[in-house]
């Protein structure tokens, strides 16, 4: 019997042994991934022997994208057998294609590393939505340390690639070209092959779809559930979903069914008439602070470990809302949802638009009762889109890192926070001068690449780096706070603390980590409120409806938010990647629109049991709500209806 080895069948054995190659390089990659992610917990994971079937799982998505990176390479090495080419530049093709597009997918494997440790997401699509933002991520990298680590890793791995395909290309293939087989057996080989890669790609023989990212859920642990996953894959399916997004529209909920919920948060029970009613021409002062997750607070699970007694403090002095959940889990999510009180919706970027959208919110409605608005960001003006987008959305100034001091930029981000809150305290002293004001602050210490100024008064109590960068912000408000405080403006001013999104949780328990979405809100007015924690549930999206409650100042119908300080929410609901969840303060319903799964799980207790059939009525009420949300805030967008009404 004819026997397959180096000598002969070199061809086929070459694409063989460069699949095999390749297997083991994603392996490490996934292994590599695993260590890092359960590095610096205090216990091993318990993985209850699962996770070796994690590991099939990822052999499986492994293989679909081996089998498409090698599907040229082997089309053409069935030519070259059929056609007994023996030209050296014709397999040298093959192999150099071969090497720099699994090269490409080491790059996707490294960078995955440090995207799914932060955000719980395989890498996807959503990064092309950086657009020009993408030299500060670059220069981002290039001053993170740790991301720094993950690029040399990639170019060891690239190295190591590259000698081990120039061992298999000359062992196997260059040395043996004069190996020719009978017509017969070279088509029997060939057909085995291309039967074998049609399979690998579509991940099974059954009639059932090709391999698709749910079918790496196995289990109720969603780290184990995602560790299977290659990026590559994620990468192009999420890719293909945009491009189809762009086509199709979002079918969530029929039209009547969502016009009835948005329109039935006009009718939410009234719950507090003492609240507070503001003088007119009160100065507002919104800052949206980077990564400020509840966790870090004393309203986190241990307030004796909080990491922001400036904050805490703040929190004694105002109304502070402890069951507030973010938009999203992106910056820009945060400051779309807190200006303008829309949701997310999926991983659409919401200032990025072929168009400018033009958005009815708390820029607007205060410049148009004639309070100058400013905003003031520490980095460039276009990251994220936001300088245009702020521009034509109510903002009469922006402020972005060129109209900062060079030597003030301590990152590839710009400026640090007590720096900018110093600018901050200038502006407001000019603009106060001349009528009320309105003015925004984002904040962007506490994100990577992580620094902590040198040359201040600030003195860490932590020895952790990410713990360090918490304290610091929370002490940048402290003096910024203290600064406001000798100001004439100060007793006349609201100031609105929020974050943008929260951060991430080292052992999510469900899809969603919960850690990213609950956010503190603090409203607080020197001498003008009785001091209170309110436990209702709230939305970032109701900040700019209450502010404007509060101040006396109509903001019609252009809103998907609500003044949570005369209703009470029953649902909130909330998004993170292409999920949406809402919660009824015992139950958690989560929406999975790649895979359209869903569960309902009691959150509160942790409990990954999937009980919807226990209560399918109240799964439907909070998949009507929260779905009907999400749908109606789309069709506003998509009907250009979010403008002011002039």
């Amino acid at each position: 019997m004819t026997k397959l080895n180096i000598k002969r069948n070199a061809r086929f054995n070459y694409i063989i042994l460069v699949y095999l190659a390749g297997m083991v390089f994603f392996t490490l990659f996934r292994l590599v991934e695993t260590m890092v992610y359960c590095a610096g917990t205090e216990g091993p994971d318990d993985f209850g022997g699962l996770y070796f079937h994690a590991l099939w799982n990822g052999f499986r998505f492994d293989t679909a994208v081996s089998c498409y990176i090698l599907a040229l390479p082997l089309v053409m090495m069935i030519v070259g057998e059929m056609g007994r080419i023996k030209r050296r530049w014709y397999y040298a093709i093959i192999h150099y294609t071969a090497m720099v597009l699994y090269t490409v997918a080491f790059f996707a494997c490294a960078a995955d590393i440090p995207y799914f440790c932060y955000f719980f997401q395989r890498l996807d699509a959503s990064v092309l939505t950086m657009g020009e933002s993408l030299p500060v991520v670059i220069n981002m990298i290039f001053s993170e340390p740790q991301y720094l680590l993950y690029f040399f890793v990639f170019v060891v791995v690239a190295v190591g690639w590259w000698l081990t395909g120039r061992l298999i290309y000359r062992r196997v293939l260059k040395a043996h070209l004069g190996q020719e087989e009978p017509y017969a057996w070279s088509i029997v080989i060939g057909a085995l092959l291309l039967f074998g890669w049609f399979t690998g790609m579509r991940g099974h023989l059954t009639k059932l779809p090709p391999l698709r990212a749910e079918n790496a859920t196995f289990c109720s642990n969603p780290f184990l559930n995602q560790i299977g996953l290659n990026p590559v894959f994620t990468f192009m399916k999420s890719a293909k979903s945009i491009s189809k997004e762009r086509s199709h529209p979002i079918e969530l909920a029929d039209a009547q069914s969502a016009k009835e919920v948005f329109d039935a948060r006009e009718s939410l029970p009234a719950v507090d008439s003492s609240a507070v009613r503001l003088e007119d021409g009160t100065h507002v002062v919104l800052v949206i602070m980077e990564s400020m997750a509840k966790e870090k607070t004393s309203l986190g699970s241990h307030p004796e470990a909080s990491l922001t007694p400036n904050l805490d403090s703040l929190m004694r002095l105002g109304y502070t809302f402890t069951e507030l959940y973010s938009a999203g889990t992106q910056t820009y999510n945060g400051v779309y949802s807190t200006l303008y009180g829309h949701p997310a919706i999926f991983k659409r970027h919401t200032m990025h638009s072929a168009t400018v959208r033009h958005m009815c919110g708390l820029p607007h409605n205060l410049q148009s009762a004639g309070y100058s608005t400013a905003f003031l960001m520490p980095h460039k003006g276009y990251f994220d889109g936001m300088e245009s987008f702020l521009f034509e959305n109510g903002y009469d100034t922006v402020f972005e890192q060129d109209s900062y001091p060079a030597e003030e930029y301590v990152n590839s981000y710009g400026i640090p926070d007590h720096v900018l809150f110093r600018h901050a305290i200038e502006y407001i002293d000019r603009a106060t001068a001349k009528g009320p004001s309105f003015t925004t602050i984002l904040t962007i210490s506490d994100h990577p690449p992580y620094v902590v100024p040198e040359g201040t008064a600030f003195v860490p109590r932590t020895e952790e780096l990410t713990q360090q960068v918490v304290e610091y912000a929370d002490w940048s408000i402290g003096q910024f706070m203290a600064e406001a405080s000798k100001k004439p403006w100060f007793a006349k001013t609201l100031f609105v603390f929020v974050a943008d999104h929260g951060a991430p949780d080292k052992h999510p328990v469900y899809d969603i980590p919960l850690s990213r979405n609950r956010i503190p809100l603090i409203l607080y007015a020197p001498g003008r409120i009785e001091p209170r924690f309110i436990s209702r549930l709230a939305l970032q999206i109701d900040i700019a409806p209450t502010v404007l409650g509060m101040l006396g100042i109509g903001y019609g119908n252009k809103m998907a938010g609500i003044d949570i300080l005369h209703h009470r929410r029953d649902i909130a609901f909330f998004g993170s990647g292409n999920m949406i969840a809402a919660v009824d303060g015992e139950l958690m319903y989560l929406y999975r629109d790649d895979s359209k799964t869903t569960s309902l799980y009691r959150y509160k207790e942790e409990e990954t049991e999937d009980i919807s059939a226990q209560y399918p009525e109240r799964k439907a009420t909070l998949e009507r709500y929260a779905l009907g949300m999400v749908q109606s805030s789309y069709q506003m967008l998509t009907d250009g209806v979010t403008a002011c009404d002039k």
